[in-house]
């Protein structure tokens, strides 16, 4: 039991950034960012491809693909997000629906629809005792960075005066205008960084999970699904929610494997019913 606990929570590591990402998204922006698996599967196969074309390894595949993808986000907001949110939310979900088949279709048609490997670095090939069992290296690795990063972001928002605007910004925007901040200056580097984590995710996954152009289209139904149930628009919920959901799919799967696809949305379809606004989430936020 403890190591299938521990496999949710290594799966968890995953829901946990994407979900972090697309909270931050759509709590300033009001966006829900579908393309957001597509960018975590971009994550992955931008380093295979540095890999297999260029030689790049994985550890600097780690920094250099996420703050590309940043990048690609904050262009993306300043020429097509920005002049949609001021219209009805069903444009800018339908854009980005859009662009998600965009990027599918793209890498399908260079790669095809088959697998393809990513081995894991050396110096994390092997395994861990961790006292009751073993359990390989590369994923304690992963859920340590995923731990972190969630550490990072949240002492960055808690502790620091560009956090604090931030937050304010995410989970109460239209009380932040009202107190004088600009929060349209936040926007753009915001929707960057929720990028840049989904294509963080992407690469912690490759060596783990075969990197192909459909492996974010399924997750980030599984992901949205951990939103709502931390609560759209809270920063601790998702990250909360994504543990939760890792460790219940993995306890699921191994005592009931029958539901195991469907447990996750069963268990929002609980969670909705008792508290509409998801755990950690507020009324306003609907």
């Amino acid at each position: 039991m403890l190591q299938q606990a521990f496999n949710g929570l290594v799966g968890g590591a995953f829901y946990a950034l994407l979900a972090l990402g697309l909270s931050v998204i759509f709590g300033m922006l009001g966006v829900v960012n579908f393309a957001h698996g597509a960018f975590y599967m971009l994550g992955a196969f931008t380093s295979y491809v540095l890999l297999d074309s260029h030689g790049v390894n994985f550890w600097v595949a780690l920094v250099v693909v996420p703050l590309a993808l940043g990048v690609v986000g904050i262009v993306l907001e300043r020429l097509f997000i920005r002049r949609l949110t001021p219209l009805d939310p069903l444009y800018n979900f339908l854009f980005t629906f859009g662009l998600a088949l965009i990027l599918q279709d793209l890498v399908k048609r260079e790669y095809g629809v088959q697998s393809q490997p990513y081995p894991r670095p050396s110096a994390l090939s092997g395994s861990i005792d961790l006292g009751l069992f073993t359990y390989p290296a590369y994923q304690v690795f992963v859920l340590g960075v995923s731990v972190l990063v969630c550490l990072v972001v949240w002492f960055v928002l808690a502790r620091t005066r560009v956090g604090m605007v931030v937050r304010a910004a995410t989970e109460r925007p239209e009380l932040t205008r009202a107190l004088g901040i600009d929060v349209g200056r936040w926007v753009t580097p915001v929707f960057g960084f929720g990028i840049a984590l989904a294509g963080l995710a992407g690469v912690l996954a490759a060596p783990m999970r075969a990197v192909n152009p459909l492996m974010g289209s399924d997750l980030i139904i599984v992901v949205f699904a951990v939103v709502v149930i931390g609560g759209l628009g809270s920063l601790f919920g998702s990250v909360a929610a994504g543990f939760a959901i890792g460790l219940v799919s993995a306890l699921g799967n191994y005592y009931v494997p029958a539901l195991s696809q469907t447990l996750v949305f069963i268990l929002m379809a609980a969670v909705l019913l008792w508290r509409p606004a998801g755990l950690f989430g507020r009324e306003e936020a609907l």
